[in-house]
């Protein structure tokens, strides 16, 4: 039978705005324990006070998933805390698309230290404390640039490919955790926020005429969460019906 998300410790990266911030309330609203991370802490502070405010707990520590450290201690403060961690929500990511002609090598290592450093250092920093304690689910958040490259994506698709080839590795290799990988089309969010080559951002503005809300992720990392404990949804795609993407 599907299980509730009641009094459930679930960790999220990035959580200070879109895909992170509406899983927030998401999960939160079902009875969640949400523990928070990002950079922005005056927004992570703000939507604590609005989860709260209507009954939810959620708290939030300064984290910046680049450092291995700092990961390390954003899980360790839950595990004290709270004696468990259920899950773990990898969001945190950066999309400063370019052509590979821009040589912007400094966007590029922004995207590998983000979007895959940052999601092994999540995994790195749960894993033994769910697998001392015999269950845990680890969610990634890709894109469907996992699945598919556009012109000017290249750096930022090779990063969530690796973020669906070490999702399906780490399924592979344990048979106590749950492992699902979530790659959203296009949505809502900042995301095209960090984009600084002029060309690209154009493009981008195009590419997402058409996009989904952040809540539509939400509710498909919750419907992945609520499965019973002896199922383990691996990968779902979401995306908004008109887009061709």
């Amino acid at each position: 039978m599907q299980q509730d998300l009641a009094n459930r410790i679930v960790l999220i990266t990035g959580a200070s705005s879109g895909i992170g911030a509406a899983t927030a309330r998401e999960l939160a609203a079902r009875g969640a324990t949400v523990v928070l991370g990002a950079r922005r802490v005056d927004r992570l502070d703000a939507l604590v006070a609005e989860i709260t405010g209507t009954g939810g707990r959620a708290e939030a520590r300064a984290l910046d998933v680049v450092s291995a450290d700092d990961v390390q201690a954003f899980a360790d403060h839950a595990l004290a805390a709270h004696g468990r961690i259920d899950a773990l929500i990898n969001n945190a990511g950066v999309m400063p698309l370019s052509p590979l002609s821009a040589r912007k090598r400094d966007e590029w290592d922004r995207m590998i230290d983000v979007n895959i450093r940052g999601v092994l250092h999540g995994i790195a920093a749960v894993l033994p404390a769910m697998e001392a304690q015999g269950f845990g689910h680890v969610i990634n958040v890709a894109s469907i640039g996992a699945h598919q490259v556009f012109p000017t994506s290249a750096v930022y698709c090779a990063t969530k490919y690796a973020v669906w080839a070490i999702s399906k590795g780490l399924r592979q290799e344990t048979t106590t955790l749950r492992v699902t990988v979530v790659s959203p089309g296009t949505t809502t969010s900042e995301l095209a926020d960090t984009i600084t080559h002029a060309g690209a951002a154009e493009g981008m503005r195009d590419f997402r005429r058409i996009t989904i809300a952040p809540e539509a992720i939400a509710r498909a990392i919750a419907f992945a969460m609520t499965q019973p404990a002896d199922v383990d949804v691996s990968e779902l795609i979401v995306r908004p019906v008109a887009s061709p993407y």
